[in-house]
């Protein structure tokens, strides 16, 4: 597919860029342009575009806005040593936005066309992905039904696009370990749609979210809900728990709990450490004993925007408790060296997930 290249009447300059480079944030600033694509129901993806990033022109009845069909992604671009830009497994986040699209009756995006669109946005933009240690490019491809009708039905017409900002520290308090809540709220019911990655799963972890910030904490911590007893992940993370018998643990994929990209490196990075890394459930009440007892040394979240963070303490309404010292362990402060050494081209990439990009 052809794209069509609009050059921004006035993009940022280069010392207010250096200037929002040498501190980022997350999610506040974002490039000068945008790509978006177009589909039609017998017809496919069409009108590709880099343009300047600009307000989107929605009907008020486009079905986005009345039926939530939107879903999206996450991934990073990282600079390397000498210059140059790579990708962190870009397949497997258009592999997970097709998943998603199967749940909420939408289009397949080509894995080529995935990659290729911020391919085109990082050739405009390259100037925006940082080189400083712990900063990136976050990327944020998305799709939206706008189709305007109003009616139960999926939509015929959408648009792809993606945006992109340079990111730093995803959590704002800076402290060696992050503190959660366990939330009373339920995140996502078996049958529902906990394993897309889609707005309406985020919008339900807002409250609790809040609740949890207004309490002194980093994060939520979901339970099932059935039996509001088996962990599940955090408000935008998954969960792996380490224990002094060299075995390491994470929740199953049983169809509420996304399946993280992160998630998947690490279960893989562990196991060539010789680790016994299992998938099964891990109830709150084991936690708990587990963290009292010694038995559990660490407990680590991860994700593309968290990476590999550690959790020092658990609170709820029947008390909290800390994982070993309540600061960083070592697997998880020597397994998330390793990931982001293979993210930044420092460590050899022996697995085929960094894809050069520029």
């Amino acid at each position: 597919m052809q794209f069509e290249h609009i050059p921004h009447p006035a993009p940022t300059s280069d010392t207010d860029r250096e200037a929002i480079l040498a501190n980022p944030g997350f999610g506040t600033h974002f490039t000068d342009h945008m790509v978006t694509i177009e589909y039609t129901e017998g017809q496919g993806w069409h009108d590709a575009k880099v343009e300047p990033r600009a307000p989107i022109m929605l009907d008020p009845a486009a079905a986005v806005l009345h039926y939530a069909q939107e879903i999206f992604e996450g991934l990073k671009a990282y600079r390397h040593e000498d210059g140059t830009i790579a990708l962190f497994r870009p397949e497997e986040n258009a592999r997970r936005l097709n998943a998603s699209a199967d749940r909420l009756a939408m289009p397949h995006v080509p894995e080529e066309l995935f990659v290729e669109a911020i391919r085109q946005l990082i050739a405009v933009d390259g100037k925006w992905v940082p080189g400083a240690e712990g900063s990136s490019l976050y990327l944020r491809p998305f799709m939206i039904a706008t189709e305007a009708f109003l009616g139960v039905r999926p939509a015929k017409r959408y648009k792809f696009m993606v945006i992109a900002g340079p990111a730093g520290n995803y959590f704002k308090s800076g402290a060696p370990a992050v503190s959660i809540w366990i939330s009373s709220y339920t995140r996502a019911a078996p049958g529902g749609t906990g394993a897309a990655k889609c707005g309406g799963n985020y919008a339900a972890s807002l409250v609790p979210t809040r609740e949890a910030f207004a309490r002194g904490h980093d994060q939520v911590l979901f339970l099932d809900a059935v039996e509001h007893k088996w962990v599940e992940e955090l408000g935008g993370m998954n969960l792996f728990f380490v224990f002094d018998d060299g075995r390491v643990i994470t929740p199953p994929l049983t169809g509420t709990i996304l399946p993280g990209i992160t998630r998947a490196s690490l279960i893989q990075l562990l196991r060539e450490e010789g680790l016994n890394v299992s998938e099964e459930p891990y109830s709150i009440d084991q936690w708990r004993a587990d963290a009292q007892c010694g038995h559990l040394l660490e407990t680590m979240a991860c994700g593309t925007a968290a990476v590999v963070t550690p959790v020092g303490k658990v609170a709820g309404e029947d008390g909290e408790f800390t994982i070993g010292s309540g600061g960083p362990g070592q697997l998880t402060s020597k397994i998330r060296e390793k990931l982001v050494g293979i993210q930044r081209g420092t460590i050899a990439d022996t697995h085929g997930w960094v894809m050069p990009i520029g």
